[in-house]
């Protein structure tokens, strides 16, 4: 393969693909356990599920291998191909989505369904390392007009295409993303701060006009007073939590996945997870994620190449951002929206584009520029 002049060669970083594989083995297994009561019930089969998601795993562990050995110019030469492909994806949902809780966030495809929003945040992230690295020439990245006005441009596009869904909370996803990157590829502060000051003032205004969002904000800001209506999810969630205790009921033994909490094999399993492994188990799942962070962000730092910090940057951003939405969610620290947890949530978009992130991140520490 060419590379530039100067790489080093390393091995790949073998406790990250560890993490990410034993995080996905866990996932399998919750998947597993929260899953059969509702798939017996509404499909007949009780494994229908777990199948699925052993499909995607291994699916998503092919596609790991692959970006982990390919050479970094199919990321990087075709930068802008991922930028138009998400963004088609976004439009087509609009056109061919699925509607379901009264949006089209999916696009099926036979027996199972594509979340375009999930293949948009590493897309996004290649073009964001790709804008930054290539404006730091004389300084271009300080200016208005180069540092602030085409990423946001290139975001706000993609957002926008999630409001018409409507998915308010996946368009704040990739705003959040945007900031990250932002402040790592060196837009000045204060322009961050105009766009974060005008952007929470929108979205204040997004949420006032509709019923529907002013409702979810409510019932997050105090449950119990609607714990039979919209509070009815996360009540039902900090059951879960509470019943577990210490060391939990047991694998298997939950009872909110008996039809009690919704969405108890997606967004959330972590409530399943605190009831049946109780805090302990928990505890150290949490630990096995916050250790593939570590790795992953270590990954980025030892990167010498701008774009290459950068892409590393963005894709463990991916992750965190992923798995700190979904929990707190289902903690009730901040308004219901449909994150899943990275690796451990029921889905194959989900897992595909965890499995991608890391993939991503264990070609580029094998090399060093």
């Amino acid at each position: 393969m060419n590379q530039r002049r100067g790489t080093q060669y390393y091995p790949m970083d073998y406790w990250l693909l560890f993490a990410a594989i034993l995080l996905a083995g866990i996932g399998l297994i919750m998947v597993f356990s929260s899953s059969g009561m509702m798939a017996e019930r509404f499909y007949q089969d009780k494994y229908l599920f777990f199948k699925k998601q052993a499909i995607f795993f291994v699916v998503g562990t092919a596609v790991m291998i692959f970006c982990a050995r390919v050479n970094r110019k199919f990321f990087y030469d075709l930068t802008y191909v991922w930028m138009f492909l998400a963004i088609l994806l976004l439009a087509l949902c609009l056109v061919f989505g699925t509607t379901a809780g009264g949006a089209k966030r999916w696009i099926r495809l036979g027996p199972v369904s594509l979340q375009p929003l999930e293949f948009a945040k590493p897309a996004l992230v290649l073009y964001l390392a790709y804008f930054f690295a290539r404006k730091q020439e004389i300084m271009q990245v300080k200016t208005f007009s180069v540092g602030f006005i085409p990423p946001f441009a290139a975001t706000g596009v993609m957002s926008l295409l999630l409001l018409l869904q409507p998915d308010f909370g996946g368009a704040m996803l990739l705003a959040i993303l945007l900031m990250f990157m932002c402040l790592a590829g060196g837009t000045r502060v204060i322009y961050l701060l105009g766009a974060f000051l005008a952007g929470g003032w929108g979205g204040w205004l997004l949420i006032a006009s509709s019923p529907y969002r002013l409702k979810r904000w409510t019932a997050f800001l105090d449950p119990f007073a609607t714990a039979k209506t919209t509070g009815y999810q996360l009540v039902q969630s900090l059951y879960a939590f509470g019943s577990g205790q210490f060391f939990g009921a047991g694998l298997g033994a939950g009872k909110q996945k008996l039809l009690f909490l919704p969405e108890a094999h997606n967004d959330f399993i972590m409530a399943v997870v605190g009831e049946e492994l109780g805090f302990l188990g928990l505890s150290l799942v949490l630990l096995l994620m916050g250790f593939l962070f570590l790795r992953a962000f270590r990954v980025a730092f030892l990167q010498e190449d701008l774009m290459d910090r950068l892409t590393a940057f963005g894709m463990t951003i991916v992750l965190v951002l992923g798995a700190c939405m979904n929990l707190a969610v289902v903690l009730g620290t901040v308004p219901p929206k449909g994150v899943p947890m990275p690796f451990i949530s029921y889905g194959g978009s989900s897992l595909i584009v965890s499995f991608i992130c890391v993939g991503i991140l264990l070609n580029l520490s094998r090399n060093r520029t």
